[in-house]
């Protein structure tokens, strides 16, 4: 810093007095002080921070004002302002805000949100680098020349006779720096002015930090609410998909809303979207707990009433696990949920849901429902001491239209819950839009007012899989010569789908799933064949016990048929239904049947 000449005027931010007694203005002063904790700061935005403070002191104390902070404070990240070791290492500012007596601003050289270039010789670079106030009351223009042609050109020719700079630091940071000029004012700045700004300073440099530490969470949480949603849909053949996700404008930060979309066995798919209460860092992490806690139980095959009474239960011991830790400051309990499971196949649909909006239900034609679906309780308090979680089935044309969302795209402070599901209904009832159409309508009606919380809406439009691409048959008798007659009749379906690559692989499998089914299982016996993505087996019976993998000994004749279903399969598994349960496997279609 030795090589940086001495200025007119400089001393420590607001460490100690200007001067030793009181100005003529000192009342004038307080006051002045009084308005400014009143009119800057009023939000949790840093632009809009600084562009009051520059409004603010224009034009009581300054003809021209600028404000401009290091690169990265407007982000909410640390600054990393370097002071340059030569003439031509430029420290770069960012203009955050500006304001002047003079229409268009012409005093100023760059426009607001633009790089500010700054020599490292000039009184701006010692100013911020020594945190020391600068006072120059008669510009000596021709100096200037010598170490910024380009403001000492504006300083002529717009008349400025006077500068004051005072570096913005708060908490130990230092944030940027405010720059006072005076053109028409004949009057130059004197000590008690500087005291003045400086007092000003001081409380907009806290607003200011606020606000840097407000964007810094703000971003954390969004960043990490997107990493947990997923970055990707995959609906398969059972739906086609869109969504949209917006974060919430309000000062308390991201909230938790989030969505999923997870495949399930025999081609059938869970839509979810769901709410944590709250906002900020917390509840995006607890978002994130949530959607690993559903899709854990999907991949059990529950119906959609129980996997609620799980995830309720699960919810439950993670509230007693935080308040056994003293960990209080967000809690999973009161977040919706609803859970959808639509199969291609038979056109079934069903749905629960755990205190959360239902669905909207679009049909071809465009006529727009909400499904009588009882709420059931939020998750997290106690269902099973309150009431149950209860499902229900319905049968969904192709072509029909899914919609789920959050009360952030239908609930407002003015209007009645209803007046926005029906503006909702009114923009989904169009089946000559496309799924980023109907999106966009959506979200097009949160346009015209403040979002108060986070929006998520997942769109899904179903498909059907044709009969042409299944084939089943009830095997009446628990006789184990039905086993070669269930080889036979998929060896003759795969021939028809020309796949007879897969024949060994899908007859050993059948045979074992047959077997299994009519040793261990009762009733009737069905085996159906579905070419999805991959090509599905699935055997029925009407036994509740479910089939458990298990490692047989070198000397044991049985115990081995799951063993090669896992070695010839991509996966396998089993669910319950209502009449018994469904045993399934999936092989991998050849490349060119793909």
């Amino acid at each position: 810093m030795e090589d940086i000449p001495c200025e007119p005027f400089e001393r420590s931010g607001c460490s100690e007095p200007a001067h030793g007694g009181e100005s003529e203005g000192s009342g004038n002063h307080l006051v002045q002080l009084s308005e400014a904790s009143t009119r800057i700061g009023t939000t949790l935005d840093v632009l809009h921070t600084a562009q009051e403070l520059a409004d603010f002191t224009v034009p009581f104390l300054a003809d021209y004002v600028a404000v401009d902070l290091a690169e990265t404070i407007p982000l909410g990240e640390e600054p990393k302002l370097k002071l340059g070791t030569n003439k031509d290492d430029e420290t770069v500012f960012h203009r955050a805000a500006a304001a002047s007596i003079h229409e268009d601003i012409p005093e100023s050289i760059w426009q607001k949100e633009e790089p500010v270039f700054v020599p490292p010789d000039s009184p701006f670079t010692r100013a911020y680098f020594s945190r020391k106030s600068y006072l120059e009351p008669e510009l000596d223009v021709p100096a200037w020349e010598t170490h910024d042609p380009g403001r000492a050109a504006k300083m002529r020719e717009n008349g400025m006779h006077s500068m004051m700079m005072v570096p913005i630091h708060a908490r130990g940071v230092v944030l940027g720096i405010a720059i006072f000029l005076r053109t028409d004012n004949p009057s130059p700045f004197d000590v008690s002015d500087l005291m003045l700004a400086e007092n000003i300073i001081s409380r907009a440099a806290l607003s200011l930090d606020n606000a840097r530490r407000y964007a810094r969470e703000r971003a954390v949480a969004l960043a990490l609410q997107r990493s947990l949603l997923p970055s990707t849909l995959a609906g398969g053949s059972a739906v086609e998909l869109a969504s949209r996700y917006l974060p919430a404008d309000t000062e308390s930060g991201v909230g938790g809303d989030w969505f999923d979309v997870i495949p399930l066995s025999g081609a059938r798919v869970a839509l979810v979207v769901g709410d944590v209460v709250g906002h900020g860092i917390q509840a995006a992490a607890t978002m994130g707990r949530l959607r690993t806690a559903v899709q854990s139980l999907a991949d059990m095959d529950l119906p959609p009433d129980e996997l609620l009474t799980h995830l309720d239960h699960l919810i439950l011991r993670l509230v007693a696990a935080d308040d056994t830790a003293g960990n209080t400051a967000q809690s999973a309990a009161g977040a919706t949920c609803l859970y959808v499971v639509y199969d291609p196949v038979t056109r079934h649909c069903a749905m629960a849901r755990a205190g959360h909006l239902p669905p909207a239900v679009v049909d071809p034609d465009g006529h727009v429902s909400y499904p009588d679906l009882p709420a059931g309780p939020p998750l997290g308090l106690g269902s099973i001491h309150t009431v149950p979680y209860v499902a229900i089935d319905m049968t969904l044309r192709e072509g029909s239209l899914i919609a789920l969302y959050t009360d952030g795209l239908v609930e407002s402070r003015d209007e009645d819950i209803d007046v926005g599901m029906d503006r909702l209904a009114a923009v989904l009832g169009r089946p000559d839009h496309s799924l980023g159409q109907l999106c966009a309508g959506a979200v097009g009606m949160l346009s015209a007012r403040r979002q108060p919380d986070d929006v998520a809406l997942l769109l899904a439009a179903t498909r059907v899989i044709s009969s042409s691409r299944t084939s089943s048959w009830d095997l009446p008798a628990l006789d184990p010569s039905l086993v070669g007659e269930a080889r036979a009749r998929t060896r003759r379906q795969l021939a028809k789908w020309s796949l007879s690559e897969l024949e060994v692989a899908a007859e050993v499998v059948v045979s074992e799933l047959v077997t299994n089914a009519i040793v261990h299982g009762s009733g009737p016996v069905r085996l159906r064949l579905i070419r999805d993505q991959v090509l599905i087996c699935e055997v029925s019976d009407n036994s509740g016990s479910l089939p458990r993998q298990r490692q047989a000994n070198a000397t044991d004749e049985n115990g081995r048929g799951l063993f090669l279903v896992t070695h010839l399969c991509s996966r396998w598994g089993s669910r319950w239904t209502p009449d018994g349960k469904i045993i399934w496997a999936e092989l991998d279609l050849p490349p060119n049947h793909r």
